[in-house]
């Protein structure tokens, strides 16, 4: 290990933080309507009003989630509860039991409402961070509120916005490999601000566990299966039962390893780096560097078009569960792992120009054109997300 390149990386990533979230305070906070524009290009300019209810979560989040890890800041707090009161003001569907919106205008009239309940979860998370610094007991009891809706909806409840699933459910069901993984994330959130519940949250946190490698991870394919049937049955046939999420299934690794470590799990230290070693190795595009979008498990064509795209978030995830694994494990490999992603990253990725990261590279790294930093999925959340958990594992592995 070398201590020097390890301090000169920490160096780079403090840097970026900074020009990434000024980057979003400058160019993404609506000083008129509250909450954020998140579709911005490379400059910041904003090219869609329309607003992104997950990235008003995320956002939430993560400006409470700086405000926890460093010195609060009056400009970071603000912004946090802008996203908050955005939230609450124009993004709970009242008619369909608090269910939240996908998308809203600038100024928060409902546009488009959807199946999934991530829009819940990212609420949550950020109600719950906010609740962590400012202790205003109404944000903690809409975090539990969310919480407890998205843990109901996956278990059966009725969704009360009467939307049924994507597929005729007597032809085709079954389950996703990102609803347990969200949870388990947003539950990690949840026990650490939230003392008063933390044997309800150990509990889901461990069925959450249960349940990606009971139904998702095969041994036998080797690999993670984005989508299975009702039992965790291998599905073949058809693409969408074929799909694998490298970028994915590495984020999902960290939840893991931190569930791990809190809870003194060692077999599940060893598990987590067995899904990490097998997306990296498949997902890693050897011509061109970087990690591709979507794999297939058999290796057949996969269906969605941006399959060999290269996205920024798969890359922060890298970084955060490849320095994760060598502080836990002390294998230099994954310490490699997280200078060769670094070094793509640095190249392809950042833009110190203007701040924040090129959203979405072709195969051979270059940016799509014309380029751009945010989008109704990409805000200020996956990097500085990334940036301050890298900054915190350098410290701690450096011993600062």
């Amino acid at each position: 290990m070398d201590k020097t390149k390890l301090a000169e990386s920490r160096l780079w990533i403090r840097e970026e933080l900074d020009r990434c979230v000024d980057f979003w305070l400058k160019n993404g906070m609506d000083g008129v309507n509250g909450g954020v524009y998140t579709c911005l290009d490379r400059e910041g300019k904003i090219f869609s009003t329309d607003k992104s209810v997950w990235m008003q979560g995320r956002c939430g989040w993560i400006f409470a989630w700086l405000c926890h890890l460093y010195v609060p800041r009056e400009e970071w707090l603000a912004a946090s509860k802008s996203c908050l009161d955005f939230m609450e003001a124009h993004c709970l569907n009242h008619e369909a039991g608090e269910r939240m919106y996908f998308t809203v205008t600038a100024e928060g009239k409902p546009l488009r409402q959807r199946r999934y309940y991530f829009s819940e979860a990212f609420y949550a998370m950020a109600n719950a961070e906010y609740y962590g610094v400012t202790g205003e007991r109404d944000c903690l009891l809409r975090a539990r509120r969310a919480y407890d809706m998205y843990w109901d909806l996956a278990h059966g409840m009725a969704d009360p916005t009467g939307l049924g699933p994507k597929t005729i459910p007597e032809t085709r069901t079954g389950r996703a490999f990102g609803i347990p993984m969200i949870y388990l994330n947003v539950t990690s959130v949840m026990l650490r601000t939230d003392p008063e519940r933390k044997e309800l949250y150990e509990q889901r946190a461990a069925a959450c566990v249960d349940e990606i490698f009971r139904y998702h991870v095969k041994d036998e394919l080797g690999c993670v299966l984005e989508n299975v049937g009702p039992d965790g049955e291998a599905r073949l046939d058809f693409t969408e039962g074929r799909i694998v999420n490298p970028g994915h299934d590495i984020e999902g690794v960290w939840f893991l390893l931190e569930h791990a470590k809190r809870t003194g799990d060692e077999a599940l230290i060893a598990k987590a780096e067995t899904i990490f070693n097998r997306a990296i190795n498949a997902g890693w595009d050897k011509e061109y560097g970087g990690l591709l979008y979507f794999i297939d498990c058999l290796g057949r064509p996969p269906e969605a078009y941006e399959h060999d795209m290269k996205l920024w978030w798969p890359h922060d995830e890298i970084l955060i569960s490849s320095l994760m694994l060598f502080r836990d494990t002390g294998k230099e490999e994954y310490l490699d792992w997280f200078y060769r992603t670094l070094d793509y990253s640095k190249e392809h990725f950042s833009d110190p120009a203007y701040g924040e990261w090129y959203g979405y590279l072709r195969r051979d790294g270059k940016p799509t054109e014309p380029p751009c930093k945010g989008s109704t999925f990409k805000g200020p959340f996956h990097l500085p997300r990334m940036l301050t958990m890298v900054d915190v594992m350098l410290g701690e592995i450096l011993g600062e």
